[in-house]
């Protein structure tokens, strides 16, 4: 008698469904919109800053607290989504960041604007972390890492989309229409997603759902095999109590912090060049708008980065190519410091999108590969809140740096250490996975398995 394939089985080794690609269309849209909210502030604050007489001195508080709230967002929805499910964590925290965008538009003081941005990220960090996830789950092997990838195109498209939502509306209607917009556009979302977007299959299995919801979903992906007798490939996992620890047992500890480091190293670099490559280059002599060119081209190069980074990834090895891009970025960075040219310079900052922004898409392949379903939504929201921390700390660092009146060649050359140590990391989980035994227990097996892609 024939044994009844599993669900990792189907999903594996069958072409992608028109099921599939909906699913992961309804994440990558999520992540559009987060992209559109994280950046519209930046480019709203001189205009808010006008009208609600706040200097935009200022203004650093209300980008770090939006920061801060991704930060705990991510680490706390993860867990929620490993004891509860993916599909609910990601509708909550779309209606939230919907909210609290669209009151963005109702503050009129400091105190509100900072308490109203703090809520958004709290929003934002969840619907990224646990959407990485549930597209993971429904992602073939072979595809995890292109589809990954891919769906973080979605972070610099939403910066693209918001940049041009702002120039046709700013002008016409003031800064409050673009958080109306940034409000009403999730908010939207969030309905199809209670009325569409499916649980993961594959959490279901380890978490021990019944037959029968387990099976109209396997029917969707694969309708030819309705009615059939599905095999469990994995028993009700135990570890959801307690699904933050389990990143470090069963040989995962070298590993999750190896992780850590390039992901807090990574959005240290993407948020210094962010907030500070504007200024900089104002400070060389160029003109405002050389800074706006420069975050369209760096945005730009993260839709390319991440656009093929996964494809790298499955030719060359995840590793491999991530330690080229960090190894790239501190070339492209000091080579920034020295440029005077501003075609090189432009070229330079296009390039360095592209390493970055991709390499921020290949960690999140490399996570969701190297964490198992039950804790994958929480390895994920962690390798994303620890790395928020960088993204708190790459500004902060760059405007001590100012205040100190560093050079900004030397900011910028400052700005190449944290690809060194990002490398430095990459490279040591290359050497642990060179030096894992032949002979090895399930952990170190899935240890491999995971530093080898």
């Amino acid at each position: 008698m024939e044994r009844a394939p599993t669900i990792g089985e189907i999903i594996d080794q069958r072409p992608m469904g028109r099921y599939q690609i909906w699913t992961m269309t309804l994440c990558g849209m999520v992540i559009v919109l987060d992209g559109f909210d994280t950046q519209s502030i930046g480019f709203l604050a001189p205009s808010m800053a006008e009208f609600l007489h706040i200097p935009i001195r200022n203004f650093g508080p209300i980008f770090v607290f939006a920061l801060i709230g991704l930060m705990i967002s991510s680490m706390l929805s993860g867990p929620i989504a490993d004891r509860w499910g993916r599909k609910w964590p990601i509708v909550c925290c779309t209606l939230i960041f919907g909210t609290f965008a669209m009151l963005t538009s109702r503050c009129a003081t400091f105190d509100q604007l900072i308490a109203c941005r703090f809520l958004t990220g709290l929003g934002l960090g969840g619907a990224l972390s646990n959407s990485v996830a549930l597209m993971s789950e429904y992602a073939p092997k072979r595809l995890l890492a292109v589809i990954v990838s891919v769906m973080f195109c979605g972070m610099p498209a939403g910066a693209v989309l918001a940049t041009r939502v702002g120039a046709v509306m700013l002008p016409r209607w003031g800064w409050q229409s673009v958080f109306y917009a940034g409000g009403v556009l999730p908010l939207t979302l969030a309905v199809l997603l209670v009325a569409i977007l499916p649980e993961s299959v594959r959490y279901l299995e380890v978490s021990g759902a019944n037959e029968r919801r387990i099976s109209r979903i396997v029917a969707r992906i694969a309708p030819e095999l309705a009615g059939t007798p599905i095999s469990r490939s994995e028993h009700q996992d135990a570890r959801r109590n307690a699904p933050v620890v389990h990143l470090f047992t069963e040989g995962r500890a070298a590993g999750t912090v190896l992780l850590w480091i390039p992901f807090f190293m990574n959005l240290l670099m993407l948020y210094f060049v962010v907030f500070w490559l504007p200024a900089l280059l104002r400070q060389t002599g160029k003109p405002v708008s050389a800074g706006m060119t420069a975050i369209m081209l760096f945005s730009a190069g993260g839709i390319a980065g991440s656009a093929i980074e996964g494809i790298l990834m499955n030719r060359w090895g995840q590793l491999a190519v991530l330690l080229a891009e960090f190894l790239c970025t501190t070339l492209l960075i000091a080579s920034l410091a020295y440029s005077s040219s501003f075609a090189l310079m432009m070229t330079i900052t296009f390039i360095l999108g592209f390493v970055v922004q991709g390499a921020q898409g290949g960690l999140s392949a490399v996570a969701a590969t190297f964490y198992p379903i039950s804790i994958r939504s929480t390895g994920i929201g962690w390798c994303l809140g620890v790395g928020r921390i960088g993204s708190i700390v790459g500004p902060m660092i760059g405007g001590m740096m100012l205040k100190l009146n560093w050079t900004p060649r030397q900011i910028l050359l400052a700005g190449a250490i944290p690809a060194v140590c990002a490398a430095v990391a990459t490279f040591t989980s290359l050497r642990l996975r060179s030096n894992l035994p032949a002979e090895r227990g399930p952990a170190r097996i899935a240890e491999e398995s995971a530093l080898s892609h």
